[in-house]
């Protein structure tokens, strides 16, 4: 088995406002599509769900904020699954709430450092 970790983008939509039961549906989503991959044994790390504010520290040294509002995409969340192949691992994304609203799942594998 091998790890990979999930990340969850999506555009912003500033115009998008859910009422607290469209929440609560997306939240229940989540919570259902994460629990079938668990219950598949495959779930390593639910991950977290990552916040709007940010910095970026560049290799000059400078700090700029981020994420904006302007941006075209942004990184939503992440959770690390394991698996015998990146197949396998982006098959796990499937019905992934993320996908239903437009967004998109990226599967990166994680590099074993302890076993170079």
């Amino acid at each position: 088995m091998k790890d990979f970790m999930m990340l969850f983008h999506s555009e912003p939509n500033p115009d998008f406002n859910p009422t607290p039961e469209q929440i609560q549906e997306e939240v229940k989503a989540w919570q259902d599509w994460m629990g079938a991959v668990a219950a598949k044994g495959k779930l390593k790390n639910p991950g977290e769900a990552l916040g709007f504010e940010g910095k970026t520290m560049h290799a000059d040294g400078t700090i700029t904020d981020g994420p904006y509002a302007e941006v075209k995409e942004f990184v939503g969340g992440f959770m690390i699954v394991s698996s015998e192949s990146i197949e396998d691992a982006i098959k796990l994304a499937e019905g992934c709430p993320a996908l239903q609203n437009g967004g998109k799942v990226e599967v990166r594998d994680i590099m074993d450092l302890e076993g170079m």
